[in-house]
């Protein structure tokens, strides 16, 4: 990208015109009025009116915040604390506003950024989750959205191990039956924490809050995320360890992973069927991570002694939910974040990033991208697409339990480095990598950023090639080094998983997976198979994927020589059943296949 640091800035461009040497800007929403008289004739009086203007911005905040946020806004701005507005008022409204400050519960559309005419500048969630937001509008309008992501981490763990406790001492259960005049100790004998497992999955900053103080409880902590810092784990003493390994070997396990295509219903009849008998389950993340109707089968079956849930799929659940009136289930109704402290907090973290951003400082916390500049983006377009597409594959190809760190970047161009600015790029190869399974929203501003407070570390490296430097690039290799595949084929001949791809009609393609090379469209979702280089493997799979009613979009084998291993690259438009998939693995001359979705 061949914009300079300046031009990413996010200072508000408020249009202004120059006349007779004069810098005039367009009016403030408050302003107060003065009337001046004099007489330029004994007879003729005449009066001006003169306006002076209040240049501070306006802030709409549109529902309850805490009193320390609004005094920080205050400071700063115009303040105009307005709820319950109808979505028509808030289209109203919001001509007249700078920044617009919302939670969860009014949404913030298309409809809100086109009624804002170009003005509104900042929309900030309080709090995590922004599905209320339309972040392509916001884009599109040069509106920049921010959150706030860590005001609640306390809180959120500590309900956490409030619902482990009531959970394996049956408070909750107890607490009723007394109050409805029973006394059945008997009953409601619990188990005891110390010495058991606890599984954390998702070793972020609240899964890392839990696992500090389940091991104040005497627990053994063991945790599973492809993030996680092997050497934050150490310190304070869990371990890190695979997916698989994690549910099966624990005795509790606690949610802390964020909802995305890759976690959704992660908690299935599958996986429950991997856990001991007598598991219980903590789930403080999002109700979307567990299959509920799973949940009760293997509540029902003994499989799972009790959950303790404090979010759903649906909110508020049905009242008749099966698993809410389940005797062993504690519900709590989405509470992880509502302590007096964390409501403070959020209102201080959200202020301060709207704040930051009306000054034009880069927010940390930004989940939508900044305007580029069009010739850039028109040029680099295909290319953002295919780093992206590459993270993406990379990081499903990693089997976990060590930990993503180290990420190394090529790029091969005709052109002269300083011709050729790779920020947007690395940044689109960092959200590949994060977003599938995690939270955050990765762009140009926050992408170093969110990198380093995960500890990866991407490097990058330029291959200067002969030739016309007409095509800003002709291709990008992501490597990820000390890690363990999951298709093991996807280790390059020097130990990290590799792939490689380029852009072919303005289509971005995959060209190379570890030392094997292919040729297949990124559209869609893909399958890679390695597999014996025998007549009728291409009918095979394709048979397979044809009964199972999903169309083949590219397929291409690369392979090592005639006869002997080679890796079959199949685009899928649709995602194969289980069944079908597991027909693919039990073909005869198929060593290994992964599904991937991009």
């Amino acid at each position: 990208m061949a914009a300079s640091a300046s031009s990413t800035s996010l200072k508000p461009s408020t249009p202004s015109t120059t006349i007779s040497g004069l810098r005039r800007r367009p009016l403030s929403t408050t302003f107060g009025v003065t009337t001046l008289s004099f007489r330029r004739h004994r007879d003729q009086p005449c009066r001006f009116i003169v306006l002076s203007m209040d240049a501070k911005p306006t802030i709409l905040v549109a529902e309850k915040l805490g009193e320390a946020g609004v005094k920080l806004l205050k400071e700063f701005a115009n303040v105009d604390c307005s709820y319950n507005l109808s979505p028509e008022e808030l289209c109203t409204k919001i001509s007249l506003c700078d920044a617009l400050i919302v939670r969860s519960g009014t949404k913030v559309s298309r409809e809100v950024f086109e009624s804002s005419a170009g003005r509104l500048k900042v929309v900030g969630r309080a709090g995590v989750g922004i599905d209320n937001v339309d972040l392509a509008a916001a884009t599109e309008h040069g509106c920049l959205v921010v959150n706030a992501p860590t005001a609640n981490t306390v809180a959120a763990a500590e309900h956490g191990i409030a619902l482990l406790t009531a959970m394996a001492r049956n408070i909750a259960q107890a607490d009723a039956s007394v109050k409805a005049g029973k006394w059945l100790r008997s009953k409601y004998v619990g188990v005891s924490l110390v010495g058991k497992t606890l599984a954390v999955l998702g070793f972020g900053k609240v899964g890392s809050e839990v696992a500090r103080r389940a091991k104040g409880l005497g627990m053994h902590v063991i945790a599973h995320d492809p993030y996680a810092p092997a050497d934050r784990a150490r310190a304070i003493g869990v371990e890190l360890v695979s997916f698989d390994e994690a549910i099966a070997s624990a005795d509790f396990i606690s949610l802390h992973m964020p909802l995305t295509a890759s976690t959704s219903k992660v908690l299935n009849d599958e996986t429950f069927a991997k856990m001991k008998k007598g598991v219980r389950i903590v789930n403080v993340a999002r109700g979307g991570v567990i299959d509920e109707e799973a949940l009760v089968k293997a509540l029902d079956a003994g499989i799972v002694a009790q959950a303790a849930l404090d979010v759903f799929t649906v909110e508020p659940p049905a009242k008749d939910s099966k698993l809410v009136q389940h005797e062993n289930v504690t519900a709590t109704p989405h509470l992880g974040a509502s302590t007096m402290e964390a409501q403070e907090g959020v209102a201080i973290e959200i202020a301060e990033a709207v704040v930051g951003a009306l000054k034009g400082e880069l927010a940390a916390t930004a989940v939508n991208a900044p305007m580029v500049p069009a010739q850039v983006l028109t040029e680099l377009k295909p290319f953002v697409a295919l780093s992206e597409k590459l993270g993406r594959l990379a990081v499903q190809l990693v089997a976990g339990g060590t930990g993503v760190k180290t990420v190394k970047v090529t790029y091969a161009s005709a052109r002269a480095p300083d011709d050729l600015d790779t920020r947007l790029l690395r940044a689109m190869i960092t959200k590949g990598l994060i977003e599938p399974i995690s939270s955050v929203f990765v762009n140009l501003v926050n992408a170093d950023f969110t990198a380093k407070q995960r500890g990866l570390r991407i490097t990058e490296e330029r291959v200067f090639l002969d030739g016309s430097p007409e095509s800003p690039l002709e291709l990008i290799q992501v490597q990820i080094a000390n890690v363990e595949s999951k298709f093991a084929s996807a280790i390059s001949d020097s130990g990290e998983i590799k792939v490689e791809g380029r852009v072919k009609d303005g289509i971005p393609h995959l060209t190379r997976v570890g030392s094997f090379e292919v040729d297949v469209s990124l559209e869609g979702s893909l399958i890679l198979c390695r597999q014996v280089d025998q007549p009728g493997m291409i009918g095979k799979v394709g048979s397979i994927l044809a009964e199972d009613n999903v169309n083949v979009s590219f397929m291409s084998v690369g392979r090592i020589a005639p006869r002997k291993q080679a890796v079959m690259a199949i685009g899928v438009d649709e995602e194969p059943s289980k069944q079908a998939l597991k027909k693919i693995g039990e073909i005869p001359a198929v060593d290994e296949f992964v599904y991937l979705k991009l």
